[in-house]
């Protein structure tokens, strides 16, 4: 298993004391792992820098968005559960964090535009770009864009705040809604400090997305959120409130706060929620449940999160409460992966990344006897 230090991972280790969970195998932490009873967990891939997942099974690939600014195409020819065949297609981009693919076309959010390729015709390397938005913020900070099909056809971009406690100016801090074909963009919800996390309720066509909470505010507060956002117009609090009734530092008015939408379920603070799923599949138990992948703190005197959750909804597709799906990646202060983001694999299984080992994770089921 090939590790590579980049700053962030240094600074990580030396505040959790993590340098020994690099040096173990990749065996050796999937033994570590904690599932539910019927559950196992393997190495789908070995991806450097890996961050994202669009699963094309018409294609038969599944794309992954990278921190080191390439696109890359996983495959699995002989059908064993692991991709054998690693390829990158693009190279060159700024942060191509949120990716999907629909009716053949991978639309890419990078940093400063959201673009689609056409692949209808692929031939193993991406064609030239249509470009669907430009002139978004291009700063680091909360820079990372998601980006899902919506259940009306459009496609849904979170434009993260880059800041920690701040006002947002122009289209940060919200959801933006658009033709797939690109024109000019709807404010769709506002109140967002950093999404990085959207998905569309398979049942209900209501879009749900993850929020990540302020920093420096102490190690308990303000809680991380999942949230639904039922129609357009909606606020969801930032920068006026966090995680819920936290009051934040920066005032508004009466009118404001008292439209303000609550989060459905709330995270410990900190631990940093970013993909989100609805499980799509017929082979794993979780039929209606969403997954998200809890990174984890970096920023806490008592390290949490590092876990992929389970939010249970009920048959009217309301959340309920979250429970732990996939545990052991923290051990006290010891780091063994960050999971980052979720999919369905045509075949039913679950494709996982975790960016501090640069794997894809394949979850499986066999009921228990």
């Amino acid at each position: 298993m090939r590790f590579r230090p980049t700053f962030f991972a240094l600074t990580l280790a030396a505040s959790l004391g993590s340098g020994c969970a690099a040096a173990q195998s990749t065996d050796q932490v999937l033994a570590r792992l904690d599932l539910p009873p019927g559950y196992e967990i393997q190495v789908y891939a070995e991806v450097p820098d890996v961050r994202t997942l669009a699963v094309a099974e018409d294609l038969g690939l599944v794309f992954v968005g990278t921190a080191g600014g390439t696109l890359k195409t996983l495959a699995d020819r002989d059908g064993d559960g692991r991709a054998e065949v690693v390829s990158t297609v693009a190279s060159g981009l700024n942060a191509p964090h949120g990716i999907v693919y629909h009716d053949g076309f991978l639309y890419v959010a990078e940093r400063h535009r959201v673009s689609r390729y056409d692949l209808r015709d692929f031939g193993g390397k991406l064609p030239a770009p249509q470009v669907l938005l430009d002139g978004l913020t291009d700063k680091s900070l909360h820079g990372r864009r998601m980006v899902v099909v919506g259940a009306d056809g459009l496609l849904y971009v979170a434009v993260g705040t880059p800041c920690n406690i701040c006002m947002p100016k122009g289209l940060e801090g919200s959801i933006l809604r658009l033709p797939l074909t690109g024109g000019a963009p709807e404010i769709f919800a506002r109140g967002i400090r950093n999404s990085v996390g959207l998905d569309i309720h398979p049942k209900t066509g209501v879009l749900y997305f993850t929020d990540n909470g302020a920093d420096n505010l102490g190690d308990d507060l303000p809680p991380d959120e999942l949230n639904a956002a039922p129609r357009s117009g909606l606020h969801f609090g930032f920068p006026y409130y966090a995680g819920g009734d936290t009051r934040m530092r920066i005032a508004a008015d009466a009118k404001l706060l008292s439209e303000v939408v609550f989060p459905v379920v709330t995270f410990p603070a900190h631990n940093a929620p970013l993909g989100l799923h609805f499980y799509r599949g017929g082979s794993l138990p979780l039929a209606g449940d969403a997954l998200v992948a809890l990174h984890g703190s970096w920023n806490r005197s008592v390290p949490d999160g590092y876990r992929v959750v389970r939010v249970r909804f009920d048959d009217d597709g309301t959340a309920q409460a979250w429970e732990p799906f996939i545990d052991g990646f923290l051990d006290g202060r010891t780091v063994y992966g960050r999971p980052v983001d979720i999919k369905t694999h045509w075949d039913g299984s679950l494709l996982i990344t975790d960016d501090y080992r640069d794997v894809v994770y394949r979850v499986t089921y066999t009921k228990p006897r």
